[in-house]
C-alpha cells in the first residue's frame, strides 16, 4: 500500500508537471467551435463576478417558470394556505432565493484532453490475457480527478485511463444519481434532431449534464447542437429563466453571434437586458470597434445598443427598426 501511494503521488507530480508544460506551449484556436469556456484574449472567464452579474441580469427569473409543475414519480395532493399580506411577500421573497439558487448556471470548462500515457510495457506481460485489466484506487476521499486509474492492455502496455474509462469505473465505484454506464440513445444524432424538433432543449442540456462532465467532449458536443439549434430556430424564450441561458449567452458572444438574440430582446421589450448583452460583448471583445468608442466616450443605455449596431452588428438595419419601433412606444406612453 505504502508503494502504491508514493507511485500516485509520483505520477500527481509527472502529470502536473506535463500539463502546465503544455499550457505555456498552447496557441489559441480560431475556431467558434472553441468558444464555450473562456474569451483568453480578453482574459476574461466564465466564473468572473462581472460576467456573473451580467448574466444573471439577462438570464430573469420567472418564477412561474421555475417552478412550473413537473413529472413525479409518485402524485402528491397540494396543500393550500392562508397567509397574510406580510407572510405572503416573506414567501414570494423566499421563493425567489430558491429560484436564484436553481437558475445557477453549471461551470463553462475548456474541453478536456485526450489521455494516451503509456508509462510502461512489460512485453513478459504480452498475450497473458485477451482481455484489459483495470486497476483503480477505491480510497475514499480523493477527488475524482486525481484517482488512480490505469489499464493492462493484452500487448502488456501499463497505460493511464482514457476520460471515457475513467467515467465508466468510477460510475461502478461511485455511482451517480441519473448516470448510465452507457451513452443513453437520446444523445445520438438523430435522436438529438428529433428531441429539438419537438422543443425540449432544456430536458436534453439536463440530461447531459447528468449523464456527462462539464468538460466531456460528448457534452461539449450536445451543448453546441442544443444552442446553435436555439438560435437558428430564434426559440431563445424556451431556456430563458433557466440555468442553461447564462450558457446560451455565453455561447453567442464568444462567438460574435449576438445579433438575433439582441433582437429578440428589443422586440420582447427587455431593454435593460440587451443593454447588459451588449456590455458582455465589450467586456469579451474589448478590441471591437464599438467597445474601443464606448471606453472612450463613455457610453451608456440605448445609445450603447446604438453604437454596437453601427459599428459591429451584421443586421444593423433589423436592429436599427427594432430600436425605432421601442422608442417610439416608450413616446407614445409616455405622453
Amino acid at each position: 500500500m505504502a508503494a502504491l501511494t508514493a507511485l500516485r503521488g509520483l505520477l500527481r507530480i509527472s502529470s502536473r508537471v506535463r500539463d502546465t508544460h503544455l499550457v505555456s506551449r498552447a496557441t489559441p484556436s480560431a475556431s467558434s467551435d472553441r468558444c464555450l469556456c473562456s474569451a483568453a484574449r480578453a482574459n476574461v472567464s466564465f466564473s468572473d463576478p462581472e460576467v456573473q452579474q451580467l448574466l444573471k441580469r439577462v438570464t430573469g427569473c420567472d418564477l412561474q417558470k421555475v417552478f412550473r409543475p413537473t413529472q413525479q414519480p409518485t402524485l402528491r395532493p397540494p396543500s393550500y394556505k392562508l397567509l397574510t399580506d406580510q407572510q405572503l411577500q416573506e414567501a414570494v421573497s423566499l421563493a425567489r432565493r430558491e429560484a436564484e439558487e436553481l437558475l445557477a448556471p453549471p461551470p463553462e470548462l475548456e474541453e478536456r484532453v485526450p489521455v494516451c500515457d503509456v508509462l510502461s510495457h512489460d512485453a513478459i506481460l504480452q498475450g497473458a490475457d485477451s482481455a484489459k485489466l483495470v486497476f483503480t484506487d477505491i480510497t475514499l476521499n480523493i477527488p475524482h480527478r486525481e484517482r488512480f486509474v490505469v489499464v493492462r492492455e493484452p500487448s502488456g502496455a501499463l497505460r493511464k485511463a482514457s476520460w471515457e474509462e475513467r467515467d465508466r469505473v468510477l460510475q461502478i465505484y461511485f455511482p451517480k444519481e441519473g448516470r448510465q454506464l452507457t451513452t443513453p440513445t437520446l444523445f445520438t444524432d438523430d435522436n438529438l434532431k428529433v428531441a429539438l424538433s419537438e422543443g425540449r432543449h432544456e430536458e436534453v442540456l439536463r440530461r447531459s449534464l447528468v449523464q456527462f462532465e462539464p468538460d466531456a467532449a460528448d457534452y461539449k458536443r450536445v451543448q453546441r447542437l442544443v444552442y446553435e439549434d436555439v438560435e437558428r430556430r430564434g426559440s431563445f424564450d424556451l431556456l430563458r429563466s433557466t440555468r442553461f441561458f447564462g450558457g446560451l449567452v455565453w455561447f453567442l458572444t464568444n462567438a460574435k453571434r449576438i445579433d438575433a438574440l439582441l433582437l429578440d430582446m428589443l422586440h420582447r421589450d427587455l431593454v435593460e437586458d440587451a443593454v447588459c448583452l451588449v456590455r458582455l460583448f465589450h467586456l469579451l471583445h474589448p478590441q471591437s470597434d464599438s467597445a474601443q468608442q464606448a471606453s472612450n466616450t463613455h457610453t451608456s443605455g440605448l445609445d450603447l445598443i446604438k453604437l454596437y449596431c453601427q459599428s459591429d452588428s451584421q443586421q444593423r438595419g433589423l436592429i436599427e427598426l427594432a430600436l425605432q419601433t421601442h422608442q417610439q412606444a416608450t413616446a407614445l406612453s409616455s405622453a
